[in-house]
């Protein structure tokens, strides 16, 4: 059986794999990345946590971007959609995380951060939440079926809405990505991350608020 030829990502992962300690947390970051196809939940776990304790600086990259795109070797849409994914799945799909170790597939991390803007951003109703996610979880759809079932529902949604959380929804998903995007700036004042941190934190409690008057009436 002919071996499949590395690409030069891979290549670079493993020159540097060479030099550093099998037992550090960079070498196993790298080790999560060589496969990353399988296995994008572990990586996009490890990611967060690179991000979060900048561990990046010590590892002597000047940006969270600038230790992605040159040593795991993704572009920073890519990190950023990994690590917004695995959060969005440890936070609304806990029992599905507990079952990624099994044979079955899990589902494509493009497709999860389609379910996370459905739920965070885009204001699908939860009939409209429940059928993408049933094409994602239970269906495993391919990735441009689920794309396309996306984008049905989110031009619908483009036009004029009468649901007021629909915008602070929206507000919420910028407010998220914002933070993660925080994370991988150097040298950046602590007091900005908090500030976000609690944007983030009142929106939670707006939405939360609109949702059980709704639930009230």
């Amino acid at each position: 059986m002919t071996d499949i030829p590395k690409s030069s990502g891979e290549r670079i992962i493993e020159r540097i794999m060479e030099e550093l300690d099998p037992s550090s947390e960079r070498f196993q970051v790298l080790e999560t990345a060589k496969r990353f196809k399988s296995s994008w939940v572990e990586l996009g776990d490890r990611l967060l946590s690179v991000s979060s304790r900048s561990l990046y600086r010590e590892w002597g990259y000047g940006s969270f971007e600038d230790y992605c795109s040159k040593e795991i070797r993704i572009k920073k849409e890519t990190a950023q959609k990994l690590t917004l994914a695995y959060r969005f799945m440890e936070k609304n799909e806990p029992e599905l995380m507990a079952r990624r170790e099994e044979p079955r597939p899990f589902p494509d991390y493009r497709s999860v951060d389609l379910l996370r803007q459905a739920r965070e951003e885009k204001g699908f109703s939860d009939e409209e939440y429940a059928g993408l996610r049933k094409s994602i979880v239970e269906q495993e759809r391919s990735h441009p079926t689920v794309l396309k079932q996306f984008r049905e529902v989110a031009k619908t949604r483009e036009e004029p809405v009468s649901d007021p959380s629909v915008p602070l929804k929206a507000a919420l998903g910028a407010a998220r990505r914002l933070d993660t995007a925080l994370r991988g700036v150097e040298e950046l004042p602590g007091d900005y991350r908090e500030m976000v941190e609690r944007l983030i934190t009142t929106l939670e409690e707006e939405l939360e608020g609109m949702q059980v008057v709704v639930e009230h009436r």
